[in-house]
């Protein structure tokens, strides 16, 4: 291999490094890889397409999270992993969602199966950096799910792990509820009065 195409693959799999493996075919055009050379590494299996321009490498480990990395590059890394996901990124409460919370830009027009859209982006003070994704904060994502009105013992249950670990205050989760309205400050009362906060 040469001392060029050796160089491209390092920085590849530097990028990759911090994206559990993953990459997008704009990210390795930037590098340097030909849209005929990404071709090209996907037949001869050094990559594997994912999705519709998105690849990992094959023997990168897997990890829990790997499908909010996924998810958060389809959608051009502007995505925020949100509501009952982002519960289960912070561990809390006992949800489990089938399909991916992922919040996105006004304007976002894709779709796909197996996800969830939410409009519009959080704010940044709401969003935390994750590796290779971005995820709101404990206290915005039971926000959240007060707000899309999921099952009040879900929420009780998360509520008070957030609080027992002390990710999130009272205060801090009133003040996130509000934010997104009633419907949320409601549910989020309830979660707080079972608490006994």
């Amino acid at each position: 291999m040469s001392s060029a195409r050796l160089e491209l693959r390092r920085e590849l799999f530097r990028l990759a490094g911090r994206q559990h493996g993953f990459f997008t075919a704009a990210q390795a055009v930037k590098i340097g890889y030909s849209y005929q050379a990404q071709k090209y590494n996907v037949d001869a299996g050094n990559w594997l397409r994912v999705d519709r321009g998105v690849f990992r490498i094959p023997e990168w480990p897997t990890h829990p999270f790997d499908h909010l990395v996924r998810w958060t590059l389809w959608s051009g890394g502007q995505g925020v992993v949100s509501h009952a996901s982002a519960l289960v990124v912070h561990d809390l409460g006992e949800i489990d969602p089938a399909v991916v919370h992922l919040s996105v830009p006004a304007g976002f027009r894709r779709s796909a199966r197996g996800i969830r859209l939410h409009r519009p982006l959080p704010p940044a003070t709401h969003v935390e950096d994750r590796e290779g994704y971005r995820v709101t904060t404990p206290g915005r994502a039971l926000a959240e799910c007060a707000e899309a009105k999921i099952e009040q013992q879900w929420l009780e249950s998360a509520v008070n792990d957030a609080l027992e670990r002390g990710l999130t205050t009272p205060r801090r989760l009133r003040d996130a509820a509000a934010e997104l309205g009633a419907v949320a400050e409601f549910g989020v009362h309830l979660a707080l009065e079972a608490a006994g906060r």
